[in-house]
């Protein structure tokens, strides 16, 4: 039997997944307008190669990666480019952001594509390339690029493969009714990277036991191969890469690492059918499984949605009850946030909309201060010191944030969860990171800024240089014409009328030796007077 380790804290709160596993996945059809954010991953946004007024198809590009830690963004279905603008997108900070706006047309009408015969007769970057170019970022958690994450480099041994089905955030079943339903397409998936990564010991899919029905569909489609269906107790955060991977195998991922430092690559479960899609079908990233559900939603389910679609569509779906929800949440209670805008859209990784009652997710009490218990350090999936961080955050003492490893918190939620004091510590600790983030992004463009301002003095100081050089080139080819072509009697006769008769050269000549310290020459008429 396989060992299962722990991981340092965690909690245990009400799971609430029932409500959206009634049925299973529904169709959330075409809305009318769909609307591409740029940006639905980590790294540079796409850069739109669209026109206003140009028709697309579904599944045609209409953003190109931006860089190689990037992704492209597709069109979810055939229509008019209406605009390309700023609108609000899906994020903590309520922000505008740069999105490709699409009225559809009802036809859905694909573009042309196909899948790939035998994905195992391409090298390991045609293969990235194709995943790459299907728009394909992690939609578990923070949008990694999946082709960044499975680049690893040839001399690093990659000796275990983990597909992260724990989905172990309170309400979101959108990875559990996978499993239920598509369990085939996960193991496809797994091939395919397993072909990819070449793991040398291990392929393990991690499960948490409450899921049961999943876990059976997926042992029976794994059935007669090397990939291995591994459950272990159910306790939040463990669905969190370097958690999962601690859990799986013992093995803990150095501060500052990543997976492929201790010989592993992590992926998703919806990532994964994500990637079987985009080889085996030719289709990239345009749809997924996102939960709504929530005590303010008469219908809550599962629903296979187009990326792009407005929030306010797939609610109207789940029978959204706007009265009765006390705020509205992407994502699940403990790592989502707040929307203001129903219009936003559904992005690549919008897993869950949470639409809870007063009474289900009641408004946190007022904070109070902090009785330093320590339950907050015991909560921590991360070992780290969330009290002392906290002290930190509040003092903007940023480097002694560094140094105690604030970039390490996972912003899990589980010390704000254990606090007794209701202290909000993990939006301490994000308003920090992105401070930090700013102000290292201000010291870059200070140091750019530098650089040009001294190379433009170097610059002047060069044409300056060059500049007197021709001068004194000139002056000296003056000399030498003016000596070659002159009688030395002559030019002397020449020197003493002009001294006499220019008392004005004479003067100048004066001050000028003056100013050397050499004795001024009497002038003619200065001879006479004495």
């Amino acid at each position: 039997m396989r060992k299962i380790w722990d991981i340092h804290g965690g909690v245990h709160p009400p799971e609430n997944k029932a409500q959206s596993l009634g049925r299973g996945i529904i169709q959330a059809g075409i809305p009318p307008v769909l609307v591409h954010p740029l940006s639905q991953h980590i790294g540079a946004p796409a850069a739109p190669i669209v026109e206003v007024g140009q028709r697309v198809l579904k599944g045609q590009m209409i953003a190109e990666a931006a860089g190689f830690v990037s992704v492209p963004v597709h069109a979810g279905s055939s229509g008019t480019v209406a605009a390309i603008e700023h609108r609000e997108i899906p994020h903590p900070s309520g922000l505008l952001a740069p999105c490709v706006v699409i009225e559809t047309d009802g036809k859905d009408e694909w573009i042309d594509h196909q899948g790939i015969a035998d994905y195992t007769t391409l090298d390991k970057p045609a293969l990235i390339n194709v995943i790459r170019n299907a728009g394909i970022a992690g939609m578990g958690g923070a949008g990694f690029p999946s082709a960044v994450k499975l680049s690893t480099r040839d001399d690093a041994v990659i000796d275990t493969l983990i597909i992260n089905g724990t989905e172990c955030e309170p309400y979101i079943t959108a990875d559990d009714i996978l499993m239920r339903e598509r369990a085939d397409q996960i193991i496809a998936g797994v091939k395919i990277l397993q072909h990819l990564i070449q793991p040398t010991e291990q392929t393990l899919i991690g499960v948490e036991d409450n899921k049961p029905e999943g876990i059976a569909a997926l042992r029976a489609a794994a059935q007669g191969s090397n990939i291995e269906v591994v459950v272990f107790p159910t306790k939040y955060p463990s669905g969190g890469e370097k958690q999962l991977i601690q859990i799986l195998t013992g093995r803990e991922v150095p501060s500052g690492g990543l997976p492929a430092d201790v010989g592993i690559v992590c992926q998703n479960i919806g990532t994964t059918v994500a990637i079987h899609r985009a080889v085996h079908y030719g289709e990239p990233l345009i749809s997924r499984i996102t939960t709504v559900t929530g005590d303010a939603c008469t219908a809550p389910g599962n629903f296979e949605v187009l990326l792009g679609t407005p929030v306010e569509h797939l609610l109207k779906l789940g029978g959204f009850q706007q009265d009765n929800c006390i705020r509205l949440v992407m994502g699940g209670p403990m790592m989502g946030f707040t929307l203001r805008d129903t219009s936003v859209p559904v992005v690549k990784t919008t897993n869950c909309l949470l639409a809870p009652t007063k009474k289900e997710l009641p408004p946190p009490p007022p904070a109070q201060a902090c009785i330093r218990c320590g339950m907050c350090a015991e909560a921590c999936p991360v070992s780290l010191l969330p009290q002392q961080m906290y002290w930190f955050a509040r003092g903007k003492e940023y480097e002694k944030l560094e140094d105690h490893n604030l970039f390490d918190c996972i912003e899990c939620g589980a010390c704000s969860y254990a606090c007794p004091s209701n202290i909000p510590l993990v939006q301490y600790y994000r308003a920090s990171k992105a401070e930090i983030r700013k102000q290292q992004q201000e010291k870059v463009k200070s140091e750019h800024a530098k650089a040009r301002f001294e190379a433009r003095q170097l610059r002047i100081e060069r044409e300056e240089a060059e500049k007197e050089a021709r001068r004194k080139a000139r002056q000296e080819a003056a000399k030498k014409k003016a000596a070659a072509g002159k009688d030395p009697v002559k030019a002397a006769q020449e020197k003493a009328t002009t001294s006499a008769v220019d008392p004005a050269q004479a003067a100048i000549e004066k001050a000028m030796a003056k100013r050397s310290g050499a004795a001024p020459a009497e002038t003619k008429d200065e001879k006479l007077a004495r």
